[in-house]
């Protein structure tokens, strides 16, 4: 690790795109031999953090951690602020992440992440984004008319909530076209009506009749074209983009503050950090938390049925399908969810119904550096070979469906890292034993929209409780605290919630619906089918006839 400095610079996972600024890396998304791109170094924390920023509020504590990656000399400090109290005035609540105690004797605690505008965890990043693309748009444009304008091409792809999140973010930015793909059928009805009953003029919603993994799949060939690159300026908002990732890092040190503040902390706990996890996004902001200083003793990996990454923790193999007979903890195999063709399992927390985690590659970046050459060898040569074994292996995954890892990089991946893999039955159970079990007195009703006798979880954020207790078993408080990442609403998955909670004294799901969802599933959609059958390019006719036409539109307004 290396402490801050102003000249800050970004790099690839697979070895080339070096040098780039933050501003390059955020307007470019992915790089362009089809890694992702990370900080060349590491910064440390300043040696007084821990007392400087303990009474900090979350934008504070934002300004603070966005300045170690980004230079001065890019975004002055006074606008850095400025763009963070403006993604951050959205929230409903001031401290924007706010932690719940679930389970005092267990030491138990909940980061409660859905309080942004679309009631999920993707809002803190997606913010920040959207006002990061007007804000470099903006300075670029400056004095520019017609067609010598920049323009932003956004293309994402979404399991759920990075849609709706995205939407939000983007809808009526100047100079700014955004596109999103999601499984036709296979998000949530509140999810799908948050994305497509959106009108402004340069929002695209794209049905593909396919699975999240075929969504995020054009979503890359597209970033990889040529054709479309020389006319396009092409930008990420998936969790592929590192200022998606930068932006999280903030809620992890919130968290962490926030509980050695209160008085169930002892000196001396250790703190865990447990994540749902599907796109590995969420919890690499943990990691990097983790390696900047922050004292978390492990990050807990919670997965659903969809289960690669817990596979890899048990096994050293990252494989798209399991192989037969492989056991995995918390339920078999086949625990009720309903298999796709093409390996990915239909569960009750389909933003997590992922086959592939794109995340995971700047993980084995580090996982490589750290482990395959000396720390005295060259600083390049260490880089260059790191990108080289993300190649190999994300090579062998396309043409195998899988690799493994020897047991000295399966060993540095455990020393953060531990996982769990959570069934749709014990999911459904934590959400009914959560709501028996905490009573109002304890659950924040008026913030997270829950009324009744206790506490209402999402299946996402159930998926983590439910890894928190099996990690209780292995670490007792009052030694060890747990912090787990609710990630959305319950009100925007209220099959699970239902099929949970259905004749629980006190439930009925109208009390927990938000008034910003009351009548969204009836109003006007606009959404585009992109058929599978058509592949990527069929997606890139797409994309090319609908900029036109919103630059055309400008274009006469402008003359008139």
């Amino acid at each position: 690790m290396a402490s801050h400095t102003a000249s800050q610079r970004y790099l690839s996972t697979r070895g080339g795109s070096y040098g780039l600024s933050f501003e390059e890396v955020v307007l470019k998304g992915l790089a362009s031999d089809g890694g992702l791109f990370i900080p060349e170094e590491i910064p440390s924390l300043p040696a007084n953090w821990a007392s400087a920023w303990k009474d900090l509020s979350f934008e504070e504590l934002a300004f603070n951690i966005f300045s170690l990656f980004i230079s001065p000399a890019e975004i002055p400090p006074v606008d850095l602020k400025e763009l963070i109290k403006r993604s951050y005035s959205t929230f409903r609540t001031p401290d924007v992440t706010p932690i719940v105690t679930l389970d005092e004797e267990k030491k138990i605690h909940l980061l409660e992440l859905f309080h942004g505008p679309t009631f999920a965890f993707k809002d803190v990043a997606l913010q920040f984004l959207g006002n990061l693309f007007e804000y470099f748009l903006v300075r670029r444009n400056q004095g520019k008319t017609g067609r010598d304008r920049e323009h932003l091409t956004v293309i994402g792809a979404t399991s759920g909530d990075t849609g709706s999140a995205a939407i939000y973010g983007l809808r009526g930015k100047k100079d700014v076209s955004v596109f999103i793909m999601h499984p036709q059928g296979k998000v949530s009805p509140i999810q799908e009506a948050q994305m497509t009953t959106v009108m402004d003029a340069n929002v695209h919603n794209l049905a593909v009749d396919g699975t999240f993994d075929d969504c995020q799949d054009f979503v890359k060939a597209l970033f990889a074209d040529p054709i479309i690159n020389k006319t396009h300026r092409l930008a990420a908002v998936n969790s592929i983009n590192w200022a998606r990732i930068l932006a999280q890092i903030t809620y992890y040190f919130h968290s962490y503050f926030a509980l050695i503040r209160s008085p169930s902390f002892v000196s001396g706990a250790t703190i865990r950090f447990v994540v749902p996890t599907g796109n590995f996004g969420d919890i690499l902001a943990g990691y990097f938390a983790k390696q900047m200083g922050l004292p978390a003793e492990k990050l807990v990996i919670a997965t659903n049925a969809n289960d690669i990454l817990h596979r890899f923790w048990q096994t050293g193999k990252y494989e798209k399908k399991p192989a037969h007979g492989v056991a995995a903890s918390g339920g078999a195999p086949e625990d009720g969810a309903q298999a796709h063709e093409d390996g990915v399992k239909e569960t009750l927390s389909p933003a997590m119904d992922i086959l592939v985690s794109s995340n995971f590659e700047r993980l084995l970046w580090y996982l490589a550096y750290n482990v395959y050459m000396s720390p005295s060898s060259p600083v390049s040569t260490r880089r260059s070979t790191a990108g080289e074994h993300v190649r190999n292996w994300l090579a062998e995954l396309k043409t195998e469906g899988g690799f493994s890892v020897d047991e000295k990089i399966l060993a540095a991946a455990s020393s953060d890292f531990e996982s769990e893999r959570v069934s749709d039955e014990e999911t459904l159970a934590t959400i009914t034993s959560i709501y028996s079990a905490v009573s109002p007195a304890t659950s924040q009703t008026s913030a997270s929209g829950t009324t009744g006798k206790g506490y209402i979880l999402d299946p996402h954020s159930a998926i983590g409780i439910t890894a928190s207790l099996r990690s209780v078993q292995r670490n007792a408080p009052p030694t060890t605290h747990h912090i787990s990442l609710a990630t959305a609403h319950p009100a925007k998955f209220s099959k699970a919630v239902e099929m949970a909670l259905q004749g629980q004294p006190g439930f009925s799901f109208g009390t927990v619906l938000p008034v910003e969802f009351h009548g969204l599933e009836d109003k006007a959609r606009r959404v585009t089918v992109a058929r599978k059958s058509e592949g990527w390019e069929g997606v890139r006719r797409i994309v090319v006839a609908e900029v036109e036409a919103e630059r055309a539109a400008a274009d006469k307004l402008a003359a008139s």
